[in-house]
């Protein structure tokens, strides 16, 4: 599926985009027991900005995919910073805890120059 955009109303503005999805589902692939996170993606647009209704048919997709949750958050990640390119960006998958272990992954990345603004890390 691609991941669609739209023009950044203001690109010479560095401001923080923060999307929360907060019913993300992908399955083990060991088990095959659903798997559910909180997904956190921030950035700093540059020319693009990540259209949602897209965004969400794309999560949508990891619902019954055998995924482990590390490869399903920089599969996320690379996809969605692939299409917007933004100036910073993070990835935060906030796991929700099965055998009395959570787990969160994050994954971020920037463009080699940018000095700009960067988000705290997500409170639940």
């Amino acid at each position: 599926m691609d991941i669609e955009t739209f023009p950044n109303p203001n690109p010479n503005q560095n401001y923080i985009i923060q999307h929360i999805q907060e019913e993300f589902t992908s399955t083990c692939p060991m088990t095959g027991h659903p798997d559910y996170a909180t997904v956190v993606f921030t950035y700093v647009p540059d020319q693009v900005c990540v259209e949602l209704k897209a965004m969400k048919l794309y999560l949508h997709e990891y619902r019954n995919k055998g995924i482990f949750f590390e490869a399903a958050s920089n599969k996320i990640f690379e996809d969605l910073f692939s299409v917007t390119q933004p100036k910073w960006a993070r990835l935060e998958t906030l796991w929700r805890g099965r055998g009395g272990i959570r787990s969160n992954v994050i994954v971020e990345d920037q463009k080699p120059d940018y000095q700009g603004p960067k988000a705290e890390l997500f409170k639940q």
